[in-house]
């Protein structure tokens, strides 16, 4: 048995050439529309055919998931299919996946999983048309083989997961044909259905693969034999990663650049109007705080950089890289007139970090501050000694890119970790005051309640890097 362990890397580049190519688009048809040249059929026993420039895989009794794949690898692209699917069938489509001639095991985040010889695992996109189910969750995120559900990832009864199936309701068209759309970029997968965003990960697993077109097994079940999805206009263009920039998509949702990835401008020292002379870095397209002599040493170097600008209502999304033992954070509604606190007093002091809402950064395996606090609410995720967040959070390994986002629109907030909801809280109601009232932020009048603030990027004596840091600002309504 072959043994693997998968160590997730955002940036393998393997993308080779398919049938025919657009020079003008870049685009190339991985289905020629004529015969299945460049596919090949792994892991299960379903029929594969290809009439009038539509193929159609269909269900077989006996066997188990199938899948019809492409025989080269692919990394950052963005792939467009049109779909039709019999309503009890279950499908998807396969991407960055892979499938060995042997069985074998891989460790991912410390969870062992074993694949059988010949079985396809890895990400999907999946189609789910039964209408009559209480979930529709086709355009979800699926880890096939491996950690299952990844968007939405709280059950068909959960919060998430009753939403996701109520938009695949409004957005699918049953009977007819529909149109995916998935762009995989760098550790980013994101779908389209029919033209409406459905679902976005962060993960840096398996950063390359076949592209697969599944045909669910139906087992022993008469009903569900000879069940039909078909597929056409398979198309794919390469994408080159590109950090520090906008896409034309997020240009038009609004967003902008916080950090442009070559200079200092828009930010400052929260003590000065200038930028820190020491311990930040910029380097390949990073912004790096450099290790100090005491790793817990709160903005005692070069200490924090803010926003020159202010902000109430706005959706921040920052790339983060934390090392070993790190402690860091990321802060909004930064109120630099404001005293330092004494970490374990909570009384004003000269040295230590700008006062406002943070979104804890930490190595929770490694840095004593895990278990510190009230039930995680310092652990990574969580607004810092005030709120926990979901224990159950997707974070990459250490040394490994993850994806924050902050959602602030009036008084509700919300942190995201790699495309998943992992908080919510709402500044100044009972629960958020009773939490003030038990953290070391006691002593500050209205603390969290101010109506706009800095964004701030921590220095805390710890090795950190950040990278691709946008906003978008939001209307309070």
């Amino acid at each position: 048995m072959k043994t693997l362990r998968l160590i997730p890397s955002a940036f393998a580049a393997i993308l080779l050439s398919a049938s025919s190519t657009s020079a003008q688009s870049g685009w190339i048809n991985l289905f020629n529309g004529k015969n299945l040249d460049g596919w090949e059929e792994h892991s299960g026993k379903a029929k594969y055919t290809v009439v009038d420039g539509v193929l159609t895989g269909e269900s077989v009794s006996g066997s188990g998931n199938s899948f019809l794949c492409t025989k080269e690898k692919y990394d950052n692209f963005e792939l467009e299919l049109e779909y039709k699917c019999d309503a009890l069938l279950n499908s998807g489509v396969q991407v960055r996946s892979e499938v060995f001639p042997e069985a074998a095991t891989a460790t991912i985040n410390g969870k062992e999983f074993k694949f059988a010889a010949d079985r396809i695992h890895g990400y999907q996109c999946e189609i789910d048309m039964d209408a009559a189910r209480g979930r529709m969750w086709s355009a979800g995120i699926y880890d096939e083989a491996r950690r299952g559900w990844l968007v939405p990832a709280d059950g068909e009864k959960g919060k998430q997961g009753m939403a996701f199936s109520e938009q695949g309701r409004a957005i699918s068209k049953n009977g007819e044909w529909n149109k995916l759309r998935i762009v995989a970029d760098g550790p980013s997968i994101k779908t389209w259905l029919n033209g409406v965003p459905r679902a976005e990960i962060f993960d840096t697993v398996t950063p390359n693969g076949v592209i697969a077109l599944q045909v669910h097994g139906v087992g022993s079940d008469a009903n569900k034999v000879g069940l039909k999805v078909s597929f056409r206009n398979i198309r794919l263009r390469e994408i080159k990663p590109e950090n520090n920039k906008l896409t034309a998509e997020e240009k038009a949702a609004g967003w902008k650049l916080l950090w442009d990835g070559k200079t200092t401008d828009g930010w400052r020292s929260p003590k000065s109007d200038q930028f820190p002379d020491k311990s930040w870095r910029i380097e390949n397209g990073e912004f790096r705080v450099l290790p100090g002599e005491n790793a817990n040493a709160e903005a005692q170097a070069g200490g924090d950089i803010i926003t020159r600008k202010r902000y109430s209502n706005f959706e921040l999304s920052v790339d983060f890289k934390i090392t070993e033992g790190c402690n860091s954070g990321v802060k909004i509604f930064v109120q630099p007139n404001l005293s330092p606190i004494d970490k374990v007093t909570g009384k004003p002091t000269g040295v230590g970090s700008a006062i406002g809402l943070e979104y804890q950064l930490l190595d929770d395996a490694r840095h004593p501050d895990a278990k510190l606090g009230r039930n995680g609410d310092r652990k990574l995720g969580a607004l810092y000694d005030l709120i926990p967040c979901d224990t159950n959070k997707p974070v990459n390994p250490v040394g490994e890119w993850n994806r924050l986002r902050i959602v602030s629109k009036g008084n509700h907030v919300e942190h995201w970790l790699n495309g998943r909801k992992i908080l919510e809280y709402e500044r100044g109601s009972d629960a958020f005051r009773a939490a003030v009232a038990a953290s070391k932020f006691k002593d500050i009048p209205n603390f969290g309640e101010w109506t706009d603030g800095h964004i701030l990027l921590q220095e805390h004596g710890s090795a950190v890097a950040f990278r691709n840091v946008k906003i978008r600002v939001l209307s309070e309504q």
